[in-house]
């Protein structure tokens, strides 16, 4: 099955990275604001985007509040290969 450039064949945890990134940037956020916001440090939340550890849940809700994003958004589509498009 054809993999889009978003998920490659990586591992959860990396795909998860990379939406905290994208949201995070999206919203303006620095690290260490979310790192603040979340209770976590900024360590940590530089170790999630780059998909070197898989966060808890209490972390993911924790993220998802400091985002201010519902906890799904969190969560890219592991089927979804298709690029997303906007229509004008």
């Amino acid at each position: 099955m054809p993999r889009g450039p978003e998920n490659s064949g990586d591992p959860p945890r990396v795909l998860f990275g990379r939406r905290l990134r994208e949201l995070r940037e999206a919203a303006g956020l620095r690290q260490v604001d979310v790192g603040t916001r979340a209770g976590v440090s900024t360590a940590y939340v530089s170790e999630l985007e780059r998909g070197g550890r898989g966060p808890t849940l209490d972390v993911i809700y924790a993220l998802a509040r400091a985002l201010g994003v519902p906890v799904s958004r969190l969560f890219p589509d592991p089927d979804d290969d298709q690029p997303h498009y906007t229509h004008s």
